[in-house]
């Protein structure tokens, strides 16, 4: 329908569009604007940024290439790397000026003192990515600095009727250049974020578990042992007076150091049971399924002993898990499995409970998620409401002597991550 026009003398409100949405120019059009003179600055900016930038790269591969054969070529080669990805974030800094692009910043390279010394840092450093993306950029821009310098100068006097288009056409080469070749890689930042996460998980983790067992010590063991060591002085000086109120005293002394020492078991079970190290998982399993409430069945199908960080966060996962069907499923029977396959440890936990579990209902599976997702393991709860509850937990696999088995395996996963399904 066609909208009828104003009566003469109705004022007329005019609507302006926005000039651009995110980092997309307008349309080219005859007249200059502010667009196109970003644009021909920018192409004019060109020469003597990419003339800078060659003269660098040329003068850092070749020094350091040619040096290779000393002590010093490798440092060299990795500091022009890193100087490499300052003239890349210049010129990110001048496209998102001039040109509207935005491109986020890469990470920076992590130089914390890991086991490696001097030599992580720098191996790190030669192995960037983003330094030799950088280096490939500095190569290829001068002769389109010099293709854009002139022809935009020639284009400023004899080509100004359709210069806008045609500094449109080479500030979109630009772009495309900057997009490909200064953006950091998604998966490598993804990963990055990951293990950033993923570290600040295991600290957190490893905190609460300092704290646990100051606590349990402090308000357990010790506390038996302080009482253990007064009733002992007390005895020792009713001896002569009324020994057998000595008697008594060292007999209930000495039930307190039962006590001390069965909370002492607990606590050390707590922290690394001693027949998980001596035995491996199927014995370990076993002993913690005899202690739980409900009759538990427990099948491991392992032909060697994974890693002992692995074999660890599997136990405890195992252990929290049948703790919460002792105590919260009202369950009459369970079952632990415990397998390997493609390269990964699964484990699956079931029971005929109630149901509706879930990573939000406390801290203890919201725990157990974390710890999962801290090395790259997967953490799924299925428990609908009046059951049963299947949860499965996937670690990777890592062999005894530290290295990580079937990378394959990982392909088309998500790592990291805790689901729930099933949830009434």
């Amino acid at each position: 329908m066609t909208e009828p026009l104003p009566s003469p003398g109705t004022p007329v409100t005019a609507v302006l569009e926005p000039a651009g949405r995110g980092d997309r120019p307008p349309p080219a059009r005859f007249a200059y604007d502010v667009h196109t003179w970003k644009e021909i600055a920018h192409l004019l900016a060109n020469l003597p940024a990419s003339l800078a930038g060659f003269v660098y790269t040329v003068t850092m591969l070749s020094t350091g290439a040619g040096l290779t054969v000393t002590v010093i070529g490798f440092p060299l080669l990795a500091l022009g790397l890193m100087g490499s990805r300052l003239l890349g974030r210049m010129e990110r800094a001048r496209a998102r000026g001039l040109l509207g692009v935005r491109v986020e910043e890469p990470s920076r390279l992590p130089w914390g003192g890991g086991a490696g010394g001097f030599w992580q840092p720098l191996w790190m450093a030669l192995r960037d990515p983003v330094g030799w993306r950088t280096v490939l950029y500095g190569l290829i821009r001068l002769p389109w600095g010099v293709l854009t310098f002139t022809v935009t100068l020639t284009g400023l006097f004899v080509l100004w009727p359709v210069l806008p288009f045609v500094v449109r056409g080479l500030a979109n080469a630009d772009r495309a250049m900057v997009r490909g070749l200064l953006s950091p890689s998604d998966e490598l930042e993804r990963r990055i974020a990951e293990l950033e996460s993923d570290r600040g998980v295991v600290v957190d983790t490893a905190a609460a578990d300092l704290r646990r067992i100051e606590r349990d010590l402090h308000d357990g063991a010790q506390a038996r042992l302080v009482n253990l060591a007064m009733g002992l002085g007390l005895a020792k000086e009713k001896l002569l007076e009324d020994p057998d109120a000595a008697a008594s005293m060292v007999e209930e002394a000495h039930g307190e150091v039962k006590l001390a020492l069965q909370e002492l078991r607990d606590l050390a079970r707590g922290i690394h049971p001693a027949v998980l190290t001596d035995r491996g998982l199927d014995a370990a399993l076993s002993s913690v399924a005899s202690r739980c409430t409900v009759p538990v069945k427990v099948t491991v199908d392992l032909d060697e002993r994974p890693a002992a960080a692995i074999e660890g966060i599997a136990y405890f996962t195992v252990s929290e898990l049948l703790q919460n069907i002792s105590k919260h499923s009202r369950a009459r029977s369970a079952s632990v499995e415990v397998w390997r396959s493609e390269g990964r440890l699964f484990i699956q936990v079931w029971d005929d409970g109630r149901g509706g579990a879930s990573l939000d209902g406390g801290t203890g599976m919201r725990g157990l998620a974390d710890r999962m997702g801290a090395v790259d393991g997967l953490f799924v709860v299925d428990s609908p409401e009046g059951g049963p509850t299947t949860v499965t937990a996937e670690l990777p696999w890592r062999d005894r002597s530290g290295a990580l088995a079937g990378d394959a395996g990982r392909t088309g996963r998500t790592a990291g991550k805790a689901s729930v399904r099933g949830r009434g």
